[in-house]
């Protein structure tokens, strides 16, 4: 029998979380499914296949396992990109605008060399600010980012609008109307 199921048909939609009337995109359920990660990742990558691709950068946390995932079938290497604090060589810094305050992301100083073209990976696009910091990081680096994946956009929130403004081409598998 022919298998005909989705990567939207894994990701269960959880109510109320974080907060009230919040419908959170639960992705972990398709990472279960060795199918349903199979064709995520696949998924992720096809719109850039036949570019130029050096790297792979991943946004903390759940980008770390789609990009590393992404890396692994394209034979290029990953670089993480993530919470202030956590990475232990000298880093550069990018701070980002959340719905109330600023939260910054870290890449090692020395993960992107000028000239290389990056893919950027994250299972969600909301408002953007986390991406684009981290389209910030890549380009200060002197990388260019050729594309960004994600599993889930949620363009209510405008952040596809924000990446494409950038000149980022964007892709996403799964769109979510709403919150």
């Amino acid at each position: 029998m022919l298998d005909t199921k989705t990567v939207q048909d894994y990701i269960r939609t959880i109510p109320d979380f974080p907060h009230e009337g919040i419908l959170f995109r639960d992705v972990t359920t398709l990472f279960r499914d060795p199918r349903g990660f199979r064709l995520a990742v696949d998924q992720l990558l096809a719109p850039f296949v036949g570019q130029r691709i050096d790297l792979v950068a991943g946004l903390e946390a759940r980008g770390f396992i789609l990009g590393g995932a992404v890396a692994h079938q394209l034979s290029k290497g990953f670089v993480p990109i993530r919470k202030k604090g956590k990475l232990p060589g000298r880093t550069i810094e990018q701070d980002y605008l959340l719905e109330y305050g600023s939260a910054t992301v870290e890449m090692h100083d020395d993960a992107v060399e000028a000239g290389h073209k990056v893919l950027l990976v994250d299972d969600l696009l909301a408002t953007g600010g986390t991406a684009e910091a981290g389209i910030r990081l890549i380009e200060r680096l002197g990388g260019e980012v050729i594309g960004c994946a994600f599993v889930v956009d949620l363009p209510d929130l405008g952040g596809r609008k924000k990446l494409e403004n950038m000149g980022v081409p964007t892709h996403a598998i799964c769109t979510y109307s709403g919150l």
